[in-house]
């Protein structure tokens, strides 16, 4: 009995160790179908998500799910340590709680107490180990204790700057893409300005956003249920409607800007593609068709006023290929992670997260345009 449990409680602790070191200090995917962090967010994540689908309030619902992410890590750093304090405990029980505890008889519960106490380097001394075999138990395990909280404490820094990284552009983009984004205002805005060229600049700036967001994510997984600082925007929002402006580039226009459109399109994909295999989110059809007729025509008018270089002619069998290669990874992380994603045009036009005014009680609804004279500081 005491050699299975000295046996069980040695494989525990072996795969409880490599799982934090695969979680905080390997960066890269790892691809093992158990994994104790991977069980935990499936176990958590799902009644969680159940219950925000009952929230009708979408403000609300969004401010339920941004509690997920941070509470979600202090709770995995919980279940690790309890796991690590009940595996030393049972490890004192199998060689027969072999301890100094004063008008106390050994057992399990004082092996449990020894062990948590020894784990956050407590040093209380009410009761020691009596035996070699006990005192290198407690050796090793207050080794461990503390070199956990050391990891812990350098990994909050490490993921809270990868989050920070990520929402910058995210950020960038409401002036540019609208609030929540789209690819038809992304070209709009960019295409009426003096330089439609400058677009090339822009989308290699998100060819390197698409390239850490793959890097950090999939290094740090829990990133994915991080939640942006606006309702009406997200990191997947971003990526797919980055996506989608390229994939209307490689297969509508030629020169410097479909070239540059191809680059970020293959590492935007890439990361899609790959975040959703370490979530484990298989490609599902698109409930619906983001792109009508009537928004793809508003595309070639929008392209062809800009006199941007365009085919020959409008390759639409091409675009249909490009986002049969994204579209069913970008359903699936939506419909995971309850992140809604925006047509290619939003059907409403609202005002940019920046017009909005929590204090003055700005509607989001944009004004009707203004009359001939009037000046942008009276619509702002």
């Amino acid at each position: 009995m005491s050699l299975f449990a000295v046996i069980g409680g040695l494989a525990l602790l072996l795969l409880t160790l490599l799982d934090v070191f695969e979680t905080i200090i390997l960066p890269r995917r790892i691809t093992r179908r158990f994994r104790l962090s991977r069980a935990f967010y499936r176990l958590t994540w799902r009644p969680w998500s159940l219950a925000a689908r009952w929230i009708r309030n979408s403000n609300r619902r969004e401010s339920y799910l941004s509690f997920f992410g941070p509470l979600s890590l202090l709770a995995l750093f919980g279940v690790w340590s309890a796991a690590l304090i009940l595996i030393f405990a049972t490890l004192h029980w199998a060689i027969g709680s072999q301890l100094n505890a004063p008008n106390i008889r050994p057992g399990f519960w004082t092996d449990l107490y020894m062990s948590g106490s020894t784990f956050f380097t407590l040093g209380l001394g009410d009761v020691t180990p009596r035996t070699p075999a006990a005192r290198a138990l407690t050796v090793v395990e207050a080794g461990i204790g503390f070199g956990f909280l050391a990891l812990l404490i350098s990994y909050l820094p490490v993921l809270y700057g990868a989050f920070s990284r990520r929402e910058v552009n995210i950020s960038l983009l409401d002036a540019r893409a609208g609030s929540p984004p789209s690819a038809v205002e992304l070209l709009r805005r960019h295409l009426q300005s003096p330089n439609p060229e400058r677009l090339a600049d822009y989308l290699r700036a998100w060819e390197t956003w698409s390239a850490e967001l793959m890097e950090s994510h999939l290094s740090y997984p829990v990133l994915c249920y991080f939640r942006s600082q606006h309702n009406n925007q997200s990191w997947l929002a971003a990526l797919t409607t980055i996506l989608d402006t390229c994939a209307f580039l490689i297969a509508h226009t030629e020169g410097s800007v479909r070239w540059q459109a191809q680059l970020t399109f293959a590492i935007s994909r890439h990361a899609i593609v790959d975040l959703a295999q370490v979530l484990n989110c298989p490609p599902r059809a698109p409930s619906m068709d983001r792109l009508p007729a009537t928004d793809l025509e508003k595309l070639h008018a929008l392209v062809a006023a800009a006199k941007v270089p365009m085919c020959a002619s409008h390759d639409d069998k091409k675009l249909s290929e490009l986002r049969q290669l994204y579209e069913p990874y970008i359903e699936a992380m939506s419909a995971r992670l309850l992140m809604p994603v925006s047509p290619w045009s939003v059907p409403s036009r609202r005002a940019d997260n920046w017009r909005t005014s929590a204090w003055a009680r700005a509607s989001t609804e944009i004004e009707p345009a203004p009359q001939q004279g009037a000046t942008d500081d009276q619509h702002a």
